[in-house]
C-alpha cells in the first residue's frame, strides 16, 4: 500500500481522481483505495480547494511470470 495526496479546486471526486491518476503514472496494478483524510482551504467564506489523503493498494507482480 502507498499513501498519496490529491488536490482540486473543483471537488473531492476530482481530488481523488487526481491522486489516483498520478499514482497510476508510476505504479502498476493499482487495485483499490481508501480515503483517509479530507481537508482544504477557505477563501472569502467558500471552499478554495480540496485535498484528500488516500491509501492505495496494488497487486505485486508474480516474479515467475517475468521469465
Amino acid at each position: 500500500m502507498i499513501e498519496v495526496v490529491g488536490s482540486s479546486h473543483d471537488g473531492i471526486q476530482d481530488a481523488i481522481n487526481n491522486a489516483i491518476g498520478r499514482a497510476n503514472e508510476t505504479v502498476r496494478h493499482l487495485d483499490w483505495f481508501e480515503m483517509r483524510e479530507v481537508r482544504g482551504t477557505i477563501e472569502d467564506g467558500k471552499v478554495g480547494w480540496y485535498q484528500v489523503r488516500l491509501g492505495i493498494g496494488f497487486r505485486l507482480e508474480d516474479p515467475q511470470a517475468n521469465g
